[in-house]
C-alpha cells in the first residue's frame, strides 16, 4: 500500500554530465528569455552567497519547519545534485544550517534551493556552496516528518521535477526539463552572442533604438510637444 505523504523514491533519471556542464557560465536571464520567462524561481528566494549554481534537481517535499526528509536526502543524493526543498515558503523555523551544509559539501552536493528558511547565514556565506532561500531565522527545525523525496515539488512559484537541470546566478535560478535542454542550450548561446554584439554597439554609440518609437507608434502613443 502506498504511504502518500511519507515515501522516498530512490531512483531518478539524471541528464548527462556533459549536458549539465554545457550551461555553465550562461546568464540565467538569457536562458529564461528563451523559456518565455516562465521558468524562474520567484524573487523572494534569494542567493545567500555569490557562488553560481549548476546541477540536477533532487527534490524534497517537507512539512513546514521540519527537516527529517532533508536529512535523509543528504545521505541519498549523488555528487552534482541540487537539493530542492518545498517547505511551503514557511519562515517560522529554519530548514537547515551550517552543519548540514558542511556535510552536503563533503558529499559533493552541488547546492540548495530552499522554499523556506535557513539559519547560520554568516557561516553559509563562506562555505563555497550555492544556496537560495526564502528567509533566515534562528529558530531551529523539527524532525518528525512527514514528507517525500523525489516527487515534483512547488518551489518559488514553479514546478521542479527530479532530474531537472538547475542553473543559478546572482539574479536567481531557472529550471530546465532535460527533454528541452539541447534546444534551449543553443538558443541561450545565440542570445548570449546577440547581447555581446549589442554591448559592442553601445560602446561604439551605434545601438539601434528605432524599435522604441516603432513600438509606441504601433500602440497609438500620442507625441505632444
Amino acid at each position: 500500500m502506498s504511504n502518500v505523504g511519507l515515501r522516498i523514491y530512490k531512483a531518478i533519471n539524471r541528464p548527462s554530465k556533459t549536458m549539465i556542464e554545457s550551461f555553465a557560465g550562461l546568464p540565467v536571464a538569457n536562458i529564461a528569455d528563451n523559456m518565455n520567462r516562465m521558468s524562474c524561481i520567484h524573487a523572494r528566494l534569494r542567493p545567500i552567497n555569490d557562488v553560481p549554481l549548476l546541477g540536477t534537481a533532487f527534490t524534497i517535499k517537507s512539512r513546514p519547519g521540519d527537516n527529517l526528509l532533508l536529512h535523509k536526502a543528504l545521505d541519498l543524493a549523488q555528487p552534482g545534485d541540487v537539493l530542492v526543498v518545498d517547505a511551503q515558503g514557511d519562515l517560522s523555523n529554519s530548514i537547515m544550517g551550517e552543519l548540514m551544509v558542511m556535510w552536503a559539501k563533503k558529499r559533493g552536493i552541488a547546492g540548495f534551493v530552499i522554499d523556506g528558511a535557513i539559519r547560520d547565514r554568516g557561516a553559509l556565506k563562506n562555505l563555497g556552496i550555492p544556496i537560495y532561500a526564502a528567509g533566515v531565522t534562528p529558530a531551529g527545525p523539527y524532525k518528525d516528518g512527514p514528507g517525500e523525496i523525489n516527487v515534483p515539488v512547488s518551489c518559488g512559484g514553479i514546478v521542479i521535477k527530479p532530474g531537472d537541470i538547475l542553473v543559478g546566478d546572482e539574479d536567481g535560478l531557472v529550471a530546465i526539463a532535460p527533454k528541452d535542454a539541447a534546444e534551449l542550450l543553443q538558443k541561450a548561446k545565440a542570445k548570449n552572442l546577440t547581447e555581446q554584439k549589442t554591448m559592442e554597439d553601445i560602446e561604439n554609440g551605434k545601438w539601434d533604438r528605432s524599435w522604441v518609437d516603432k513600438a509606441l507608434t504601433e500602440r497609438g502613443c500620442e507625441m505632444i510637444d
